[in-house]
């Protein structure tokens, strides 16, 4: 990555994250981030959380000093942001010009981003999710039109320093967002459910809460670290006549796997209707 400055607007737990992820990777310095956010607490809150950075006061004082703008808002701040912006990088007479500005604002198209900017802005969508609060981030982004292929490289050094990314075309990113960004609410959900099995068949609840989240937790890294299909896994576990093969047919009787299906279709249908509201 280029040795740039990064700004964060909106310095909530998100942005929290990534800063700390980039130092961390050493990526950029601490005194190379900088942040902006209208909640006092926030601001102090991330400056404790990546001691050396600084927080400004206001959206044009950051946008003079980053090469890289993160914008880490809230989808209905946008408008008022993207202003602010387009005011401060039209007058680009600070320290930076042409900043890459890259929006981590679930259902905010690419599209919208670039209405609210000067032409030729340079655009990266991302969509992150929250295991990037602990380094395990399953994140997918999207180039605008004018954004280069280096700026492809900053993106996927950004987010792989809290996970793993992937760059897709902007269309994937409403099914990103109903997969991997609601996903691990599903997940949890998942955790929640097997844990009371344990309780119900007579195990102490934190032995089972124990059990339960590590069960999945060592699943998944065998899908990721074997490269081997998940059936061909869950062949290897289940013997004939055995206890996986009860569990699972109940699992079928129950409709769990349709289930899961259309909690990511129903997640995709309404990040495409909350991005087509603008």
């Amino acid at each position: 990555m280029p040795a740039t400055r990064v700004g964060f607007i909106g310095a909530g737990r998100m942005a929290t994250a990534l800063a700390r992820g980039l130092v961390q990777a050493e990526v950029v310095s601490s005194g190379e981030i900088v942040a902006c956010d209208p909640s006092p607490v926030a601001a102090e809150q991330f400056k404790s959380a990546i001691p050396g950075a600084t927080v400004l006061k206001n959206n044009r004082q950051l946008s003079a000093k980053a090469g890289v703008i993160v914008l880490a808002v809230k989808p209905q701040h946008m408008e008022l942001v993207l202003a602010d912006l387009a005011g401060a990088v039209e007058g680009a007479n600070g320290e930076v010009e042409d900043p890459l500005v890259v929006s981590i604002a679930a259902g905010v198209t690419l599209a919208r981003l670039s209405a609210g900017l000067p032409d030729g802005t340079r655009l990266v969508r991302v969509m992150p999710n929250t295991p990037c609060l602990i380094g395990r981030g399953a994140s997918a982004y999207s180039l605008g039109a004018t954004a280069t292929a280096a700026d492809s490289d900053t993106v996927h050094q950004m987010l792989a320093a809290v996970g793993t990314a992937w760059e897709v075309p902007e269309k994937f990113l409403d099914a990103v967002t109903g997969l991997s960004g609601s996903g691990p609410a599903f997940v949890y959900t998942m955790i929640e459910s097997l844990s009371d099995g344990g309780v119900l068949m007579g195990l102490p609840r934190d032995l089972a809460s124990a059990l339960a989240a590590q069960t999945v937790a060592g699943a998944a890294e065998m899908v990721l670290t074997t490269g081997e299909h998940p059936a061909q896994l869950r062949e290897e576990v289940t013997s004939p006549g055995g206890t996986t093969v009860a569990g699972l047919e109940a699992l079928e009787k129950e409709g769990l796997r349709a289930a899961l299906l259309q909690a990511v279709r129903a997640a995709t249908c309404r990040s495409q209707e909350l991005g087509g509201h603008h």
